[in-house]
């Protein structure tokens, strides 16, 4: 049989870039880009097309070969941004008078604005449960038909408890050709009022991602390829076109998610922090003990639950030009090169930079007249950039997609470094320091809000403009780096590489071992119905008393990824050392104690102090290809069998148990068997432990390693 392909795309602010990578490999067989259609009637989805019929066509892809096909998304962004939505009819529902007195009042969302002029529209109807039947449902629609909604959402209290009343509704309006959700259908989670407003939000962008989803679901199609076209989510999956057809308020901020799965699936980075640096403008997203941070998006200043990385979005990138004022460079950005299509003048030819003149103007209509670009002796105009900058500084490799004419760039600094009164190098680490920081600020902030280790912080540097800025940064904070390999298209990387995730979030008050266990089926129900192969689906399962939220977190492949490991196992020598350089420790002084068929246990034994020592015990688990899978600063571990993990981890679990102000603190537990960690960090006693730990372990061989790791 020969090779299965997968095909990323990702819908950039300049350009929509995709990749075509080996599916047992990862291999990258091929990359190809087009301009991102913004302007087009059909949004970006003309872009996303036009990309994926060149990338098949350029690289003689064979249709039955392609096993999976996905695309990050800015149309639900843009339709928001833009106001290309449609006006939503409410249905608020609620059971007698006190009830229905608070829910007409938190289902009466009123016009949301969007961005300035924009706004979307809804109108608002209220049905006192109790006496609902068809002929006032219909009633009901065509008054809100009347008042020109073209999308109906139907909100009950208490809807997420007992469906039947809004099921009732969507029924009875679909059948009527009217496009409907009910809300629960959106989030689980209780809160009227912030439900509501996020099925709102859903309904007004249904009309404009049904007929982008289908433009593109031909397209595959088209091409001869069976495999379901995938769409990333904001959260770093990707769900069906079925599903985004239902949610498409998942889409939302797709594109930076696409570039933190990159980090994930491709870069395997487990801790640090991830910078996608593109032309005008860098996503910083952590990712924590291979985990992403996420967080609900506030939409102009309305909450929703929609889930999201957390991705910091900055206005400075590797096209950035300065700014200066008399004989000082006052700012970096936010505008870049691209936007008015001057050339860098690191990518230009360092012989035709010729008596280069310094010119102050204004990129766009409104902005201030004092950005520089540089006009040659031919007429050419040419932008200095902060890849220039680093271009200047000798910073960059060959190798590195910002990597161009040192030479060019110094001739183009010329002028400027004399108005300023610089070198050349001085004028371009002036800019550097401008732009880095302003990243440095934010990596502060994460780095305190995330607890973030700082000697152990590493930068990771993805998209075209990595080398631009992350070395300076990096050198600056005193902070250890990586630029990735094939930084240009990590974006395309991470949606070619995505798994199918959904969420599911409930609240409940001190949730039992069969509350964990219901919520957990549930959610591998969830990913089976998307297409999920089931040896795929790895589920987390995590609860937060201070909100009483339980969540369960599933991810899963499409087909089963059957890689031979074996083959790509590195020698345990070499995995010591990549531990080692982790922990700034000698690898003579790295241990390797515990291991399964796939996964193998390190530790060291650490002194802290100079006169009142303590010892540290940090906890390493590398996978056979020498990925870091899990780093505890302090841990603890236990090597046993399946045949005895009920007993072993019931004890081990409260043996570590902490006592604090707080009463008994939980370990963070993790169990390791074959290829599998399967995280067990945010449960509350040990019952919960050991009720998901055996979920996953049930049917194993009694004599299958097992491994228990905890910090302490």
């Amino acid at each position: 049989m020969g090779r299965k392909i997968r095909v990323g795309i990702d819908v950039g602010g300049t350009f929509t870039k995709a990749v075509v990578m080996d599916n047992d490999t990862y291999e990258i067989l091929g990359k190809a880009e087009c301009l991102t259609t913004h302007d087009a009637s059909e949004g970006v989805a003309k872009g996303v097309v036009e990309v994926f019929r060149k990338a098949i066509r350029d690289f003689n892809v064979n249709p039955d070969a392609v096993v999976f096909v996905a695309h990050s998304t800015t149309q639900a962004t843009n339709a928001l941004l833009e106001g290309d939505v449609a006006k939503v009819g409410i249905i608020g529902m609620g059971a007698g008078i006190a009830q229905g007195w608070r829910a007409r009042k938190q289902t009466q969302i009123h016009d949301i604005p969007l961005a300035p002029g924009r706004i979307l529209k809804t109108s608002h109807r209220f049905i006192d449960s109790n006496l609902i039947d068809d002929d006032l449902i219909k009633r009901t629609v065509n008054e809100l038909l009347a008042e020109k909604a073209r999308v109906i959402v139907v909100s009950e209290a208490f809807g997420v408890d007992d469906p039947t009343r809004e099921n009732m509704v969507t029924a009875l309006a679909s059948s009527l050709g009217v496009p409907t959700e009910a809300a629960h259908e959106i989030s689980k989670l209780y809160g009227l009022e912030v439900r509501t407003q996020t099925a709102v939000i859903n309904a007004s962008i249904l009309p404009k991602m049904v007929e982008t989803a289908n433009m593109t679901e031909d397209s595959v199609k088209n091409a001869g390829i069976r495999a379901p076209l995938m769409i990333m989510r904001g959260d770093g999956g990707v769900m069906s076109t079925n599903e985004m057809r239902k949610r498409p308020i998942l889409t939302l901020l797709s594109g930076p998610a696409a570039s933190v799965a990159g980090a994930l699936m491709y870069l395997k980075v487990s801790d640090g922090i991830f910078f996608e640096v593109g032309g005008t403008s860098t996503n910083i997203g952590v990712i924590r003990r291979g985990k992403p941070l996420i967080a609900y998006i506030t939409l102009g200043g309305h909450r929703t639950f929609v889930n999201s990385l957390d991705v910091r979005v900055l206005g400075i990138a590797g096209g950035s030009m300065p700014r200066v004022k008399g004989k000082e460079i006052i700012d970096v950005g936010p505008r870049s090169a691209h936007i008015v299509g001057l050339p860098y003048s690191a990518f230009s030819v360092a012989e035709e930079i010729v008596d280069p003149e310094l010119e102050l103007f204004a990129p766009k209509a409104g902005d201030p007249n004092d950005y520089v670009r540089i006009k040659t002796g031919s007429g050419n105009r040419i932008a200095i950039t902060n890849t220039c900058a680093a271009n200047v500084l000798g910073m960059t490799r060959e190798g590195d997609f910002a990597h161009g004419n040192r030479d060019a760039a110094k001739r183009a600094f010329l002028p400027l470094s004399k108005l300023l009164g610089l070198s050349v190098e001085e004028t371009a680490r002036r800019i550097l320091e401008i732009s880095s920081a302003k990243q440095i600020k934010v990596i502060e902030q994460l780095i305190e809000e995330c607890k973030l280790e700082r000697e152990h912080t590493i930068l990771v540097g993805g998209g075209g403009g990595a080398a631009a800025l992350i070395p300076f940064t990096a050198k600056i904070m005193g902070l250890k780096y990586r630029i990735s390999d094939n930084a240009e298209v990590i974006s395309s990387i991470g949606v070619a590489l995505s798994m199918l995730r959904d969420m599911i979030e409930r609240i409940v008050m001190n949730p039992t071992s069969e509350d964990l266990a219901r919520i957990r089926r549930e959610a591998i129900d969830s990913l089976m119905k998307m297409g999920a192969d089931a040896d795929t689906i790895d589920v987390t399962v995590e609860y937060e008393p201070e909100r009483q939220k339980l969540k369960a977190t599933a991810l899963g492949a499409v087909e089963m990824r059957r890689r031979d490991l074996s083959a790509m196992q590195v020698p345990i020598e070499e995995r010591r050392k990549t531990v080692a350089e982790l922990l700034n420790l000698d690898p003579k002084n790295i241990l390797n104690t515990a291991s399964t068929e796939m996964l193998d246990v390190f530790t060291a034994d650490v002194v802290e102090g100079s006169f009142l020592k303590s010892h540290k015990h940090p906890v390493v688990v590398c996978d056979g290809e020498g990925i870091v899978r899990l780093r505890l600063s302090n841990g603890v571990f236990l090597q046993t069998v399946a045949g005895r993990a009920e007993e072993d981890i019931k004890s081990f679990v409260t043996t570590n148990l902490k006592m604090t102000d707080a009463g008994l603190a939980m370990p963070l537990t993790y169990v390791l068997h074959g290829q599998r960690m399967i995280d067990l960090s945010q449960l509350m006693n040990v019952d919960q432990v050991w009720t998901l730990a055996r979920e996953e372990l049930v049917g194993l061989d009694p004599q299958r390693p097992i491994v228990i790791v905890m910090e302490k």
